[in-house]
């Protein structure tokens, strides 16, 4: 849904969560999240391994800034688009973490498109 249209007291099923649709809800429930109230503490780069795992694919990164956004918004945070946590993500890669390959072979230019939507 878009973050813009998110209200926090109707917030039932998944696809009420901001930046999610049908198909990041799909994503979720493939992880046992079925449910908003799921979220709340978990930790988006685990979720991602997870949802990796079980589809047996490495998903384009900005999945991360998505399930950053629905576990910070679960916690009590406001409603963002997911290009708001980008450089979050990409802080917590250069502490040394290590950054996920991705199925498209063009690492540098999927991250690149991820924050290029925020001009958009």
């Amino acid at each position: 849904m878009n973050p813009q249209k998110v209200d926090r007291t109707r917030t039932v099923k998944l696809e009420d969560l901001p930046n999610i649709g049908k198909a990041c809800a799909a994503d979720l429930r493939q992880i046992g999240i079925d449910k908003p109230t799921q979220l709340i503490g978990r930790d988006p780069f685990d979720l991602y391994a997870q949802l990796c795992l079980a589809t047996g694919t490495r998903h384009d990164p900005c999945m991360i800034d998505v399930f950053m956004s629905v576990v910070a918004f679960m916690n009590g945070g406001d409603p963002l688009p997911w290009w708001s946590f980008t450089e979050a993500r990409k802080r917590h890669y250069r502490k040394g973490r290590n950054q996920p390959e991705t199925t498209h072979g063009a690492n540098q230019d999927l991250r690149d498109s991820c924050t290029a939507t925020k001009s958009a």
